[in-house]
């Protein structure tokens, strides 16, 4: 866009970067109250069981001991922990503590003791008997009839169809159908902090929690509907967040200790520890995927069909959304003229899976772009090309809801890839004997925020203080990734104020107005334009303060880096005067409160090119060469943009070649901590050369598109069409950490 900034567009530190290499910044393992107690939660170790018998005596009499929770003692509300509104229709099928457990890692029982030691010792004491029932973890089995049910009503959640065209026609059509089935694995978040949360009922019966949470508002109301508490007596305060990516969305550990809490009256203190965190929070969904593509022989797709199954776990917490966002954004990539997406996703005896970093995005990409670089290679033609040939166009529209698409430049992303990394100048694979060199690239697209399919709005207050500088109220969970940050330059813009004047009171459900939560790639695209939104109501509040203190008409005024003028260029005030004036004369604050709902949904794209080794002898894969360039609309920090990219493609080169959570015959995760589960390390990255399109969106601030998630998109699919053309063969089954060459 052909504007000049002055705040936005400039790479700046996320405003409390001192505060975290100084070690200052207040995590929930830092916090404490007087009198606190710690929690501890004992696990199931068998996948499907009803309890017959719990005897908690041994541990309720050791020394320390203050409560110890299970169902006995528990509330009996079922709830969804995904739920996010009031309202919202989502199946509840979970209960803090259960007579029966569904899976190896359900919680069981709870204690709340003096020091972590004692909690851990009668964790041990407590006595269960099991009668086991019979599980099923794979999903293609639990839709058979026959399929053990986790749940009464049966295995099988829901089902979802979306179509556009007509698929047979666009298959008659097709000089070639290919058809293919891909398995995707459930992988961990792997967030540096682990889930922990800090709960208090105080002497008037209000609960205060303290979570490191990405969803305040929507976990106040589950907690107030679990205890019987209006509103007003939960509040739900954001800590700092070491890392989310989805992993603290939905309601984990926080009922456990408020339970806790309420049963010993003294504040609780509940942290997981890393094996808890991979086992019985949450996971990326598992999923089966057949995809079947027909073609012409000069590369273009007269039709596509998805047949989706995702692996719900043992509750449904968000499945229904992550599926529904499948389900919408497969349309969003190619002029296909014939698409069906058909979706089901079901219950199995397996860690509960949820929202995790792309929600639906990088399965059915993944699936679709390797078999995209399998036909271009059936039909001798460049995967590039290939692209270019099918990838959607600016003016194109949605084909689901005949909508303008925001301006997509997936065929600008590809183009400059390309380029950079000199994709026409390589061999798509070289043979040095025992080391194999390929090359491989793969495009993604991720939506913005929620429009359509629920409620998606964000409230913001901005007041100014007598100084001129500002305090910003938002509702956001800042992970780390700088959207606060954004905010504040947005803002800065507008008032013509520095981001460092600004400071900000982050989701605390007393003291900031409402926020969805912070998913769906929503906190730049959704709160961005509350920030927009927020700032010019205050500037016309400015004016018209100002048009009192200059005796103008206020239609004769303008607001312009923390002056106000008359348009003939006569009289002038300066931000502090007009603040000044209207404590003292006018006796009113200046500041405004706005919200701000989605009026459209547009996606972001990527292209991702990479360049491999593969050791034949070991089967090591080393990533060489990365190359990752997005269609961001306008980037608000880049440098908070590109590192975005850089974490997303870090987690896409592990869910490609090395991340699973693996279970054994009796479904007990056999990985369970970072020995065993290989992440990318930092000194194994490759090096990464970044760029960005900036012709910007059509409904963002200042034009600005979600980088957060469709960063990962594209980055599995790429690193594994990678390694399928240097060793000249095709995988359906991710991660390649066991392929055989």
């Amino acid at each position: 866009m052909a504007c000049s900034f002055s705040k936005v567009g400039k790479g700046i530190p996320i405003r409390d970067a001192v505060l975290k290499v100084t070690g200052e910044l207040e995590y929930i393992d830092d916090l404490k109250l007087p009198h606190m107690l710690y929690g501890k939660i004992l696990f199931s170790p068998i996948a499907h069981a009803r309890i017959k018998h719990i005897d908690t005596s041994e541990a309720e009499s050791l020394k320390g001991v203050k409560a110890v929770a299970t169902y006995l003692n528990a509330p009996g509300k079922s709830f969804n922990s995904a739920l996010r509104f009031a309202g919202h229709d989502l199946p509840r099928d979970e209960r803090i503590f259960d007579r029966t457990v569904r899976f190896v890692g359900d919680r069981v029982a709870a204690v709340a003791a003096e020091d972590p030691e004692i909690a851990q010792k009668a964790i041990k004491l407590i006595r269960i008997e099991y009668e086991e029932l019979p599980a099923v973890f794979d999903p293609e089995e639990a839709v058979e009839d026959d399929a053990p049910r986790v749940h009464p009503a049966g295995n099988i959640i829901t089902k979802i169809i979306n179509k556009a065209g007509d698929v047979e026609k666009g298959f008659a059509e097709a000089d070639l159908v290919f058809e293919d089935k891909y398995q995707l694995p459930p992988v961990h978040h792997g967030a540096i902090e682990m889930h922990g949360v800090l709960a208090k009922f105080d002497s008037r019966g209000k609960l205060t929690i303290w979570s490191s949470s990405q969803n305040v508002f929507a976990h106040r109301l589950i907690l107030a509907q679990l205890f019987d508490l209006p509103l007003n007596k939960v509040r739900v305060i954001k800590s700092a967040l070491g890392g989310a990516f989805g992993g603290k969305l939905e309601l984990t550990v926080e009922p456990v200790a408020a339970l806790l809490a309420e049963l010993s009256g003294k504040p609780v203190k509940l942290i997981l520890n890393r094996k808890e965190c991979m086992v019985s929070t949450r996971t990326r969904h598992g999923a089966v995927i057949n995809l079947k593509t027909g073609v012409k022989k000069d590369g273009t797709i007269t039709a596509q069909e998805f047949k989706v199954l995702t692996n719900a776990g043992a509750y449904c917490t968000g499945s229904l959304n992550v599926l529904g966002a499948m389900s919408h954004i497969v349309f969003q990539l190619y002029r296909t003229p014939n698409m069906c997406f058909e979706g089901r996703t079901v219950y199995t005896n397996s860690p509960i899976a949820g929202a995790m970093r792309g929600f639906g995005s990088p399965q059915v990409f993944l699936a679709q772009q390797l078999q995209l670089n399998k036909i271009a290679k059936s039909l001798a033609l460049d995967m590039v090309e290939l692209q270019l040939k099918n990838l959607v166009r600016p003016e194109d529209r949605d084909p689901l809801y005949n909508q303008p698409m925001g301006n997509p430049r997936p065929i600008d992303c590809v183009k400059e890839a390309a380029k950079i990394f000199n994709w026409y100048d390589k061999n798509i694979s070289q043979d040095a004997g025992r080391f194999k060199r390929g090359i491989g690239m793969a495009v993604g697209a991720h939506g913005n925020g929620c429009f359509g399919a629920h409620r998606d709005y964000s409230a913001l207050a901005l007041k100014l203080n007598e100084d001129g500088s500002a305090l910003l109220l938002t509702g956001t969970h800042d992970m780390g990734n700088g959207a606060v940050t954004v905010q504040t330059q947005i803002i800065g813009e507008i008032l013509g104020l520095n981001p460092e004047q600004i400071e900000c009171v982050e989701a605390d459900t007393d003291s900031t107005p409402w926020n969805l939560g912070d998913y769906a790639s929503r906190a730049t695209f959704v709160t961005g334009n509350a920030a927009l939104k927020v700032a010019k109501a205050l500037v016309r509040e400015i004016v018209v303060e100002g048009a009192k203190l200059l005796g103008e008409d206020e239609n004769n005024l303008y607001y312009q880096n923390g002056w106000v003028y008359d348009k003939q260029g006569r009289k002038r005030a300066s931000l502090i005067e007009v603040i000044s004036h209207a404590q003292g004369v006018s006796q009113r604050e200046l500041m405004a409160v706005e919200s701000y709902a989605s009026i459209s949904g547009p996606s972001s794209y990527g292209a991702h090119f990479a360049e491999v080794e593969v050791d034949t002898l070991t089967g090591q894969i080393r990533v060489l060469n990365y190359v990752a360039v997005h269609d961001v609309g306008k980037a608000i920090n880049p440098l908070s943009v590109e590192g975005q990219i850089a974490g997303g493609i870090q987690m896409g080169l592990g869910y490609g070649l090395r991340e699973a959570l693996e279970l054994n015959e009796k479904g007990a995760v056999i990985n369970s901590n970072f020995k065993k589960y290989k992440m990318f390390k930092a000194r194994e990255m490759p090096c990464i050369t970044f760029a960005l399109i900036e012709k910007g969106g059509t409904t963002g601030p200042f034009g600005a598109k979600s980088i957060g998630e469709c960063a990962t998109v594209p980055s599995a699919p790429a690193v594994v069409n990678a390694v399928c053309n240097a060793l000249r063969k095709y995988y359906n089954k991710i991660p390649l950490s066991k392929i055989e060459i």
